[in-house]
């Protein structure tokens, strides 16, 4: 019997990876947290803005993802930047390995959601844009909201 995907709204975005990178193939990943974090992010205190995921020793982490300190934790509390390690399959870090060895590719963190229960990541495979490859994007997006815009007054 095949469980529906439950998957709640997404509790962290990075909204400028898209502006910043070609998003090239996302993986989906779990992350090992402390007590206090999970209650954080519930609440919505978490900051995608800056991270990225790498390998190291053989281990995906994700590195500069800020969680804010749970307001009601003691001094049991967490590091707000410290770094968290994400739960790959080993085929599936190497293979991002890989990937980030030939030039211009980064693991870019892209979602932080809770799906059955548990936090997951949406990493990102990501190609950085050159400046007039932003500037292209910004052009067809504005054109295409003018034809939209036209459209919805003609109708």
């Amino acid at each position: 019997m095949d469980v529906p995907k439950v998957q709640s709204k997404p509790l962290a975005q990075n909204r400028k990876a898209s502006h910043d990178y070609t998003i090239e193939d996302t993986v989906e990943a779990g992350i090992v947290l402390q007590g206090t974090e999970i209650k954080s992010i519930r609440r919505g205190s978490a900051n995608l803005k800056d991270a990225y995921a790498r390998v190291y020793n053989g281990e995906m982490y994700v590195y500069n993802m800020h969680i804010a300190p749970y307001e009601e934790g003691n001094r049991f509390n967490h590091e707000p930047l410290r770094n968290r390690k994400l739960l790959l399959k080993r085929k599936e870090i190497d293979k991002l390995l890989g990937i980030t060895k030939e030039k211009g590719y980064a693991l870019i963190p892209l979602k932080l959601y809770i799906k059955h229960g548990y936090c997951k990541v949406l990493i990102g495979v990501a190609k950085g844009k050159r400046d007039y490859d932003k500037r292209h994007a910004l052009k067809e997006k504005e054109a295409k909201r003018d034809v939209e815009r036209a459209m919805k007054q003609r109708y």
